[in-house]
């Protein structure tokens, strides 16, 4: 063991980055121990994020293609009625066996859960709950928590958070949701579905920041089409709650007079901060920059020596796997291999119906960097689209005119989250949209879609 330490490696949180650098280090030989507050492992994401939220918009599509009729055009007839605490009682059995099964994989491994929440006494030393321990390496991997809005307090009764519009004992008559990013889009789509009315509030002119133009433009013609409605430039200045109502006060963010609202559901979806409140960074040495996160270098270190940090607490995009590839890296790196992640290719997924996915950049970003090809090919002409009755949506290739090689793909399609891990892979290679246009595509799958918009980048799809 190390020098006298406690232990190798400590990993404070047990969220996808720090439970997977916990084991990662523990198979690389390193004598571990994570420290988690909460009663299950899996952090934010198993628990109340990610995968319930899976869980609910997986069951919630199914019984809005009975409802809508999208079932009888197959010709299967239902009426379906909603059990809702049976849908929740599904989210909540996919959790358990997920967050068990972490807890069966660090008793495999040989990995201490040390049960309590973290703070530092120096760079070595940290106190969980009531027991001081000491370790060579300690990395941070506390994650994020939702960004408060301003004046508006959360009860989780009728102003709720994501954690408690996962958990509504009953679906809304109208719910209002502040945020058009992923989250608020993903549970305002469950609720939609479910029988609620659903209008989203966004501060920006267009929904999804971040994502490329032309692929948010079409989401919201789409998400209209679905029923919800949106509020877009306007900001929320006030949510009083009086019984089982809401009032908001709405203004537009570019000034003027305001209005109000009335909902029985307010969802705040404004984003995440990172986690640091209360780990007493100061005593390690470190502090944070203007954004609350930690600065690290390009393997993970901190400005402290033995002191490592990754995931949602760090700068970059706040998403699980990315936390999960940093923390294989930064075990990896303890262990002295070398691990990488390259976050120029770090996929973004909305859950949607169809989903939303992109990888690389976006073709403004893309021009900004020089001039590019762009080839595009609409869901409507693929053949297992068609089939399936899933015409919404497009492929999009973005490739340097010059070079030909892909740097970003975009794409909206039932099974767009797993089309996309297909284009990240090829761009890790390098590819040239040639490459992916060349390259067989089983038929009939929505994955031709991909080959035909990389056809098209040279302007020769076959399909349109």
């Amino acid at each position: 063991m190390a020098d006298n330490y406690d232990y190798d490696v400590l990993v404070i949180g047990a969220g996808p980055g720090g439970y997977v650098a916990a084991i990662r280090a523990a198979q690389l030989g390193l004598k571990t121990a994570c420290a988690e507050s909460r009663e299950t492992l899996g952090g934010t994401c198993l628990n109340v994020g990610c995968i319930p939220s899976k869980a609910m918009l997986h069951a919630s599509e199914y019984f809005d293609a009975a409802a809508n009729g999208a079932m009888a055009k197959m010709g299967v007839k239902v009426t379906p009625e909603l059990d809702l605490d049976a849908m929740h009682g599904q989210r909540k059995d996919a959790v358990k066996q997920l967050t068990g099964g972490i807890e069966y994989l660090f008793k495999k491994n040989k990995v201490t859960w040390l049960k309590g929440r973290a703070a530092f006494e120096d760079a070595h030393k940290v106190k969980v709950g009531d027991e001081t321990v000491t370790a060579k390496n300690i990395v941070i991997a506390t994650g994020s928590s939702v960004t408060p809005l301003p004046g508006v307090e959360i009860d989780q009764r009728i102003v709720v958070d994501s954690t408690g519009a996962l958990e509504l004992a009953k679906v809304p008559e109208h719910m209002v949701v502040i945020g058009g990013g992923v989250i608020g889009l993903e549970l305002g789509s469950v609720w939609r579905r479910l029988g609620a009315k659903v209008t989203c509030v966004e501060f920006l002119d267009q929904i999804l920041p971040g994502f490329d133009g032309e692929v948010r433009k079409e989401s919201n013609k789409i998400f209209k089409k679905q029923g919800i409605e949106f509020k877009l430039g306007t900001k929320v200045t006030g949510v009083e709650v009086k019984g089982d109502k809401a009032t908001l006060t709405l203004e537009p963010a570019k000034g003027g007079d305001s209005e109000t609202m009335e909902a029985d559901c307010v969802l705040v979806s404004i984003g995440r901060r990172p986690n640091t409140d209360g780990l007493a960074l100061d005593k390690a040495g470190l502090k944070t920059n203007e954004r609350g996160q930690i600065e690290i270098d390009h393997d993970f270190r901190t400005g402290v020596d033995g002191v490592w940090a990754i995931g949602d607490v760090v700068p970059g995009p706040m998403l699980a796997h990315k936390a999960e590839d940093e923390g294989i890296a930064v075990a990896e790196n303890i262990a002295g291999q070398t691990g990488i992640v390259n976050h120029e290719l770090i996929p973004s997924v909305v859950y949607t119906w169809p989903e939303i996915a992109g990888v690389g950049l976006t073709e403004e970003a893309a021009k900004e960097k020089g001039e590019v090809k762009v080839g595009k090919f609409p869901m409507l002409a693929n053949s297992r689209a068609k089939t399936n009755h899933e015409p919404d949506g497009f492929v999009k290739v973005i490739a340097d005119a010059k070079t030909d090689r892909v740097l970003g793909v975009w794409c909206i399609a039932s099974v767009g989250g797993t089309m996309i891990a297909q284009a990240t892979q090829a761009m890790e290679f390098g590819a040239t949209s040639e490459d992916i246009a060349y390259t067989c595509h089983a038929h009939p799958t929505h994955s031709e879609a991909i080959k035909e918009a990389a056809m098209a980048v040279t302007g020769k799809p076959i399909h349109i």
